[in-house]
């Protein structure tokens, strides 16, 4: 690990440093939202509107953190989640990412809108990795990138269905930066909003992989999603960034494990900056989360090592809050370790877990 990420104690240290390394377009486009950032801000309160109810008395000596996503064993339920322009935080992009997934050992997603690609970032390394499509062309475009993924070794593939128009993310235009996601767009975004259920039911008896579908946001959904056999339902709002004044991403969780009832597993990404938000999210009922803007800080502050780094936090973060609710690992943990409280009182936004960040640390 190299010496830029060693020097970092607590999640907050990366701010500084990633802020620093980046221009103002890119740290924009890394912690921005779409319009007023409404739902930006409730993935945040969404978090901050559960309390915690520990159990004490309990021997809970050795706490195991891991989990399991689609028979993939994860050192920590947590997957680093597609971003696109990943190159744009450090030149190695989405092969660093999935280096530091794979030594930490978990797994992660890239996106189709990320360099070097789909077969550089497979041959980058071993270890689970998942690939996500936006889709840019028809039926034999789309199935070509599976028949990639499929032979370079992809453990699943995902798509993202929240993108059908591209929102209007306001700090972007007002510094008039393009990323690469928003660079190819219009390439054939007319594909994007005509993919539907129909060829989600031609890909599921064409192709024999995992389905992932990402963008899910509500129980009707989620529970159509089982129906034409996707194997992992993905509660998501694009870490609002796209459709403004929708719900916390962690507002929609319950409904979608209801909907779904066992019949696939369930991930959930949006305002996850904390070892005790992942607890939450699996308290009730998720599989597996995602990260983005946190490991893209750790990606823009250290590299590779840095979303090491990123990772290791968490685990700390995630084996105290399970020791001190009284459980020693997933299995024992459920909705009852909760209780729905009013957020403390404190704007919520991408700082509002990070305190010492207002106090000037």
């Amino acid at each position: 690990m190299n010496d830029k990420a060693n020097e970092l104690r607590l999640l907050h240290e990366l701010f500084k440093t990633a802020r620093k390394n980046l221009s103002d377009g890119h740290w924009d486009y890394l912690v921005g939202a779409a319009e007023t950032e409404t739902t930006f801000r409730r993935n945040r309160a969404a978090f901050d509107a559960w309390a915690f109810r520990p159990r004490v008395l309990r021997d809970v000596d050795r706490v195991d953190t891991s989990a399991a996503l689609l028979g993939q064993k994860l050192r920590i339920p947590v997957v680093l989640a597609p971003i696109g322009s990943l190159q744009d935080f450090d030149p190695q992009g989405g092969a660093a990412v999935a280096r530091a997934a794979n030594g930490f050992g978990t797994a992660s997603m890239l996106s189709s809108v990320s360099l070097p690609g789909l077969e550089a970032v497979a041959a980058a390394c071993e270890g689970p990795k998942i690939y996500q499509l936006y889709v840019r062309g028809d039926a034999a475009w789309v199935e070509d990138h599976m028949n990639r993924a499929v032979e370079a070794g992809y453990v699943a593939f995902c798509f993202t269905v929240d993108l059908d128009y591209y929102a209007k993310r306001e700090r972007d235009i007002a510094k008039r930066y393009v990323s690469t996601a928003r660079k190819t767009a219009s390439i054939g975004e007319v594909h994007q909003r005509r993919f539907s259920w129909t060829d989600i039911d031609r890909i599921r008896k064409r192709f024999d992989i995992p389905l992932i579908i990402k963008g899910i946001a509500t129980a009707e959904d989620a529970r159509i999603a089982v129906e034409h056999g996707i194997d992992v339902v993905y509660a998501s709002n694009h870490g609002g960034r796209q459709l403004d004044h929708g719900r916390g991403a962690l507002d929609v969780l319950p409904e979608v494990v209801e909907a779904v009832g066992g019949r696939a597993e369930i991930m959930m990404d949006g305002g996850i900056l904390r070892g005790g938000d992942v607890v939450k999210a699996m308290a009730l009922g998720a599989t597996a989360v995602g990260i983005g803007r946190l490991y893209g800080l750790g990606l823009a502050a250290a590299g590779e090592a840095g979303i090491t780094r990123v990772l290791e936090l968490l685990e700390e973060e995630i084996r105290a809050s399970l020791g001190m609710l009284g459980v020693t690992g997933w299995s024992e943990l459920n909705a009852d370790y909760l209780h729905p409280r009013a957020p403390v009182v404190h704007p919520p936004g991408f700082t509002s877990a990070f305190p010492l960040l207002e106090e000037g640390y």
